[in-house]
């Protein structure tokens, strides 16, 4: 394969990386009832799951192109057994983690209505290990990288993002019933 696959791989990573911060973003919002006169909470609930519907397939570009580019020994099983890699087994484990978790909020979230809702919040909490977990893997992939400003910049909004709405979100359930500057 060529090294545009490579790098199709890598932008992919971090498309994925900017998407699923988006996605937490906007689930830790809509859980602490954010809501505006522009931003509903139903509108917020519909960005949050068509937000993950296109991470979800940004992921997947990432995955089949990092197992097909064959620039390293990585199989499919690879992807989703942790550990088991030959090549950089630490942080590809931590990618298989991700995508095992990431695969148990998903196949939940499918079925919602045929589970009972404590069943699916409990899964759904894993979303709060998924993403870190996926940080990590892909702060470790791409410690080359990490000469490169920009990409130690996204990586630090990203998680500034993620901390700023949870923050907002433990201090909307400590707030009651009031949305925190938000409609009532």
């Amino acid at each position: 394969m060529s090294s545009a696959v490579w790098y199709f791989s890598r932008a992919t990573g971090l498309v994925s990386l900017v998407l699923f911060t988006g996605v937490v973003v906007l689930g830790a919002l809509g859980a602490g009832r954010f809501a505006t006169r522009e931003w509903p909470r139903f509108t917020v609930a519909a960005v949050h799951r068509n937000l993950a519907l296109t991470s979800v397939a940004f992921l997947a570009a990432h995955i089949a192109s990092a197992v097909l580019d064959g620039y390293v020994s990585l199989t499919w099983l690879d992807v989703v057994l942790p550990f088991g890699a030959d090549y950089r087994p630490l942080w590809v484990g931590l990618g298989a983690v991700a995508l095992d978790l990431l695969l148990a909020i998903v196949v939940t979230s499918l079925v919602r209505t045929r589970v009972p809702p404590r069943v699916w919040r409990a899964v759904h909490w894993l979303a709060y290990l998924c993403w870190p977990v996926a940080l990590v893997h892909g702060l470790g992939m791409a410690e080359n990288d990490a000469a490169h400003g920009w990409i130690v910049a996204l990586d630090v909004l990203c998680v500034l993002a993620a901390l700023g709405a949870v923050a907002y979100r433990i201090g909307a359930k400590h707030a009651g019933p009031q949305l925190l500057g938000g409609i009532r």
